[in-house]
């Protein structure tokens, strides 16, 4: 029986998330494994990936072939680098101790990009916000700047239409004061003339 190591589909449409497994390949992707090793999210940033290390360099060690991508994950977390060192020791070219201070100087370098990786993601995630932020900022002065000219144009507006308005009742009221002169003449002349005719 040909063991592979390789991916077992899960999650819904767009959210997939991958158990790691040892099954027989003649098996269908996601039908039944001989057992399961980790799990595999490529959706979060960066990816999340937990790995049983002990069970997949056993596997490894044992013959089991992996697939492209769990090739992939095996070697980022070292599996395949313990393998490497492993095999160096059965052939002499160095011994046990000198192949774990290798490997714990792999993981530091690993460690160390991976914290770096992390952190340029946040800084730039961080960066993004805040550009967003700035750029919703001027939009809302943006806004608030054509609002205040639109209450200013209407409060223009309202004033030359009140002024306009009393204007036109100045004008009225001159006329009537012209009209009451006019009026008022009359009448003090008939009131003469008619005192004249008695």
């Amino acid at each position: 029986m040909a063991v592979k190591l390789r991916l077992a589909r899960h999650g819904r449409k767009r959210q997939a998330y991958y158990h790691i497994v040892a099954a027989d390949s003649r098996a269908p992707r996601d039908g039944k494994y001989i057992e399961r090793i980790g799990s595999y999210n490529p959706v979060s940033n960066p990816a999340k990936i937990e790995l049983d290390f002990d069970k997949a360099l056993t596997w490894i060690m044992n013959g089991a072939q992996p697939s492209d991508t769990v090739r992939r994950i095996l070697s980022y977390k070292g599996v395949l680098m313990k393998k490497h060192l492993l095999d160096g020791i059965k052939k002499g070219a160095f011994d046990e101790a000198e192949a774990e201070r290798r490997f714990q100087v792999w993981l530091k370098e690993k460690e160390a990009k991976i914290t770096s990786k992390v952190s340029d993601l946040e800084l730039a995630k961080r960066e993004a916000d805040k550009e967003r932020l700035e750029a919703e900022r001027k939009i809302k002065e943006q806004k608030a700047e054509a609002i205040a000219k639109k209450f200013a144009d209407e409060a223009a507006e309202a004033k030359a239409a009140e002024d306009a308005k009393k204007a036109s009742e100045e004008v009225e009221e001159t006329k009537a004061e012209v009209n009451s002169e006019k009026e008022t003449p009359e009448a003090s002349s008939e009131e003469t003339v008619e005192p004249s005719k008695e």
